[in-house]
């Protein structure tokens, strides 16, 4: 076995020693754990090297995540079989690597394995409604074994994979030839499993491949977050078109627009009801409610049980479902008129531990 880990660092000194920890604490460790230090005006390369990374510098770049990336990958002219790229604010599973590796090695037909991210444990309604919304994930992910994305916090791919990539963009993928990542994608992670699913490959996330990494503290941060993702999702969308690889990703889309026309329905009838004094107890209205509520609670049993305490609640979580639309629709309008993304480093975010892998 041969791993390579790649952790793209920007202003993480504060996280970045718990990250590395947590890589050289797996049972099966990587062979080389690299911090890539992008545009850092504090002390992360630093203390990078002080837990036992290999620190890389970038030049120049002004492309984010994905540049950085690019740049180590491109410096490195003998790539190991296996390279894991996690975020710098994230920890893994103690048996991730090993886990990891054990299935591509048992099935050659696999490109890549994404992590199942979840959050360290909640300390407010904003960041365990985060920890429900991601136990639903894991849950769905469990249940059908599709993956949706390969995830930004954790993913370990094919030495062959990312030269199928890097030699398709391009041509049958976009982008630039020899690039691994999109630079100009917003979100990194979706538009990289958009490009391994296009070219056919196979991707999975098995259960023991768990990433904990930070939830968003407050309503601002996570508007932001989500706004990012959302757009990302759509504009990559826009990008790569309606193909068999794209489809499923199309329908999810359809889905939540139906989610917030249906949600923005069910709550004008209900004011109406309320003011013109014809909001009445129909059984049916009932029957929904209770079917409603019963599969908050049953999808958000896995978060534990602050999870379903707020699950079962209700309304908290119908307030935090109608931020996550009104986010959709903005995301959406700004879409529409091409505004430009404006990129957020959020540095009010609390430190990692190492308990949380």
């Amino acid at each position: 076995m041969s791993v390579l880990a790649l952790i793209p660092a920007h202003q993480e000194a504060a996280n970045i020693a718990a990250t590395v920890a947590s890589l050289l604490g797996q049972t099966t460790p990587p062979d080389r754990v690299v911090v890539i230090a992008d545009n850092c005006t504090d002390d992360t390369a630093a203390v990078a090297e002080s837990a036992g990374a290999t620190v890389f510098t970038t030049v120049g770049n002004t492309e984010r995540k994905a540049g950085a990336l690019n740049q180590a990958l491109g410096s490195m002219t003998d790539l190991p079989e296996h390279v894991l790229v996690m975020d710098a604010d994230t920890t893994l599973a103690p048996r991730f690597v090993e886990a990891a590796v054990q299935r591509l090695n048992s099935d050659a037909g696999i490109a890549a394995i994404g992590g199942i991210f979840q959050g360290p444990a909640p300390t407010s309604l904003v960041e365990t409604a985060q920890a429900n919304e991601y136990a639903r994930y894991a849950r769905e992910l469990g249940r059908t074994g599709r993956v949706m994305v390969l995830s930004g916090t954790a993913t370990v791919f094919r030495r062959t994979t990312i030269e199928a990539v890097r030699a398709a963009r391009g041509t049958t993928l976009p982008g630039i030839r020899g690039d691994f990542y999109r630079t100009n994608a917003l979100t990194e992670d979706n538009e990289i499993t958009l490009a391994v699913k296009t070219l056919g490959l196979t991707v999975e996330s098995p259960r023991e491949c768990v990433s904990t990494t930070e939830l968003m503290p407050s309503f601002g941060p996570l508007h932001r977050q989500r706004l990012r993702w959302y757009r990302g999702a759509m504009e990559d969308l826009l990008t790569y078109g309606f193909t068999t690889a794209t489809r499923r990703y199309w329908g999810q889309q359809a889905m939540l627009a139906l989610g917030t026309l249906m949600m923005s329905l069910y709550l004008l009838l209900t004011v109406h009801g309320v003011v013109t004094g014809t909001l009445g107890l129909s059984p049916w209205w009932m029957l929904l409610g209770a079917v409603f509520w019963a599969e908050k609670l049953v999808t958000a049993w896995g978060a534990g049980p602050r999870g379903r305490l707020l699950a079962a609640l209700l309304i908290p979580e119908l307030v935090y479902d109608l931020f996550l639309q009104a986010t959709l629709v903005r995301a959406l309008l700004q879409t529409v008129r091409r505004r430009e993304a404006v990129w957020h480093h959020d540095t009010s975010l609390t430190p990692l531990t190492t308990q949380g892998a």
